[in-house]
């Protein structure tokens, strides 16, 4: 017995030991290995004008391989190839000749290798670049890349690639010393697009400059002196780079150039939209904030966004959180818990002048209809919480009333069959048919039409673009403004001065009582400010400015902003009852009226569709009875006909007998009509 269980434990061994040896020597370098693709140098700077080689190597882990496609993409406005060199590579053969496009950036290279190869830092090819202008550059392999395993099967075994990132800057200077007093670095983005620049030479003896200011790097000034003088400035100029190119003249022999670049944005980033998921009016109280946009000059820098409470129930529960001021933020953006309420959701996009696009939208956090706590109940709205044994028992009467109203209408339905299999007709059908024609005159069809209209008018109001005055104290900026707000939302505004601790007092007008009411509010360090009123402000139109002060002297005042505060609420004393709540109980009953109509036209469209057709069919039967008596009528009326000229072919007929052939054709013709008449009149009143 031991040594059965010591064959079978030796055995278990010798499995696992198989196993590990066949994982570790075979499977493991096939998992661990995996081809790389990578550009040589990985870094560096250069100036604007020279050319520098890069090299694509490749590293195939121990591995053989025997294809390959690569595609590189590098930035147009920054680089082109001035010659791709094949002359030494390990691709054997190229199966599609290498291209290079300069005005798209891109790069293809694709070729074998018969009899596959095994190489730690193969040569692919040689790239020469040459740098067009000043930036940052990243050349890397895009999509599409592959490295195919010499297996027969050509499987893919390219498991990463590496880019390269370069800086490119202006040669250093030839000629003057150039500073900029308003553009000091040219590395940074300004939004003025007035420059000024001052030049000098080291040496004594100038004898004049000549400088030009174009979008090409590389520009060299003419042989025009520009005279002496060694301060320059230029207005207006448009966003984008622009180099100034200045060389000196010295002993009649003009020297080195000096290169110098401006970069302008004076343009905030494009317009965009604001999406809330999962909806500007939503109960969760984390909703998720998307946004994306561009900026066609330096590009963009960062987001900055405010949530900004508007209810009195948002304020309270924002006071010691940071939701009210600006934080840097990235799309998309996931709030802290929020309490329910209405925000605003104000979003800045910044690019990299500092320019910045402000954009808003409305958002309203709500309580949700229905919650389910735990073991406790269900909570409806914020009213009460039923408990567990009260929903049970509610919705255990529910089911007993539907099934008693289904067995009712089971009842119903069974009887109904079988007064139709037995063709018994009801006496008020038969009655009917009789008094159908006095019934038609003192009846007749009544149409009830109900309309429902609800209206909403939002006013948008104009934004109005400010400029800041040149003047002593010059007056505050409202840049910030809580448009379309009703009457039970919290006003704010906000702004800029171009000082710091700014005292600035704000007016705000009702158009409709000529009140006027007004706030201090200082500005921070960075010139900014911001104010929350206190209360709820009355409906109507409102006319806001502010004004800087410092000591007892006030700027003039600054431009003017109209706003409207519409009506969205009801006031009882100090309680509030909001035109959404009216607006949620009316739709409610108005709901409750439709359906019940819909349920009573239903019904009694069913029962009338089924009356009808038993109507129709009785219709049919009296017609039928009808017909059969009028002919019988008929013949009975020619039979006498044929007697009467039968004794007329004999001998003539007497007065008597003339009078009995007229009276006859007469009665014919108008039970014949009348008998018409009824049958149409029958007819139409089935209808």
């Amino acid at each position: 017995m031991s040594s059965f269980n010591f064959r079978k434990n030796f055995s278990g061994v010798l499995s696992v030991f198989f196993g590990v040896f066949i994982f570790t020597f075979y499977f493991l370098p096939l998992i661990s290995s995996a081809s790389t693709l990578s550009i040589s140098p990985a870094a560096g700077s250069f100036s604007v004008g020279s050319t520098f080689n890069v090299s694509l190597l490749l590293d195939t882990k121990g591995k053989a391989i025997n294809a390959l496609q690569s595609f590189i993409s590098f930035p147009a406005d920054k680089l082109q190839v001035v010659s791709p060199s094949i002359g030494q590579s390990i691709i054997g053969v190229w199966t599609v000749s290498p291209k290079f496009n300069n005005n798209t950036g891109t790069l293809d290279l694709r070729g074998g290798i018969p009899g596959g190869i095994v190489a730690s830092s193969g040569v692919l090819t040689n790239i020469t670049f040459r740098v067009k202008s000043v930036g940052e550059a990243i050349i890397k392999f895009t999509d599409g890349s592959r490295v195919f395993l010499d297996d027969g099967f050509a499987t893919d075994d390219l498991s990463q690639t590496s880019s390269a990132v370069y800086q490119f800057r202006l040669p250093p200077p030839q000629g003057p010393i150039v500073v900029s007093s308003s553009h000091p670095d040219q590395s940074a983005w300004y939004q003025s697009g007035e420059a000024i620049l001052s030049f000098a030479n080291e040496s004594a003896g100038v004898e004049g400059y000549s400088y030009v200011i174009s979008n090409d790097p590389m520009t060299i000034p003419d042989n025009i002196s520009e005279g002496t003088k060694n301060t320059v400035s230029y207005t207006s100029l448009s966003d984008g780079i622009h180099y100034f190119h200045i060389k000196s003249m010295r002993d009649g022999v003009w020297g080195g150039v000096t290169h110098f670049f401006l970069q302008i944005d004076t343009t905030p980033p494009a317009d965009f939209p604001i999406d809330i998921l999962p909806g500007s009016r939503t109960s969760s109280v984390k909703p998720v904030v998307q946004f994306a946009t561009t900026d066609a000059s330096s590009g963009l820098d960062h987001y900055e966004i405010k949530l900004e409470p508007l209810s009195l129930d948002a304020i309270q529960a924002t006071q010691n959180s940071t939701s009210s001021f600006f934080i840097e933020t990235g799309s998309p953006f996931i709030s802290s818990s929020l309490a329910v309420g209405s925000y605003d959701v104000v979003l800045r996009a910044y690019d990299k002048a500092n320019n910045y696009r402000e954009v808003s939208k409305r958002m309203t956090i709500t309580t949700p209809w229905f919650k389910f706590i735990g073991d406790t109940g269900l909570q409806i709205k914020n009213w009460k919480v039923v408990p567990w044994a009260w929903v049970i028992f509610v919705a255990s009467l529910l089911i007993l009333l539907l099934l008693y109203v289904a067995y009712k209408v089971w009842h119903w339905r069974h009887e109904v069959s079988i007064i139709h299999e037995e063709k018994k007709l009801p006496e008020s059908v038969v009655s009917q048919l009789a008094e159908l024609k006095n019934y038609r005159e003192k009846y007749g069809v009544k149409t009830l039409a109900t309309f429902f209209a609800i209206i909403s008018l939002i006013s948008m109001l104009s934004f109005k673009e400010v400029q800041a005055q040149t003047i002593e104290i010059a007056p505050p900026l409202i840049n910030t403004l809580s448009r379309d707000i009703s009457n039970k939302e919290i006003f704010y505004v906000g702004g800029k001065t171009n000082r710091s601790a700014q005292v600035v007092v704000l007016y705000f007008q009702n158009l409709n009582t000529g009140e006027t009411t007004s706030s201090v509010v200082v500005s921070d360090n960075n010139g900014d400010w911001f104010y929350r009123h206190t209360g709820f402000l009355s409906s109507g139109d409102y006319l806001l400015w502010a004004q800087a002060k410092s000591g007892d002297q006030l700027s003039p005042p600054g431009p003017q902003e109209k706003m409207m505060v519409r009506h969205n609420a009801i006031q009882f004393g100090s309680n509030r009852l909001s035109y959404e709540t009216i607006y949620f109980f009316v739709i409610f009953v108005l709901l409750f009226v439709v359906f019940c109509l819909i349920g009573f036209i239903f019904y009694h469209f069913y029962h009338g569709r089924t009356k009808h057709k038993e109507f129709k069919r009785e219709v049919r039967e009296a017609e039928e009875s009808i017909r059969r008596g009028f002919a019988i009528l008929r013949r009975d009326i020619e039979a006498e006909l044929i007697i009467l000229r039968q004794a007329n072919l004999t001998e003539p007929l007497s007065i008597y007998e003339k009078e009995k052939e007229a009276l006859l054709l007469h009665d014919l013709n108008v039970v014949q009509k009348k008998i018409g008449k009824e049958i149409w009149e029958l007819k139409k009143e089935s209808w």
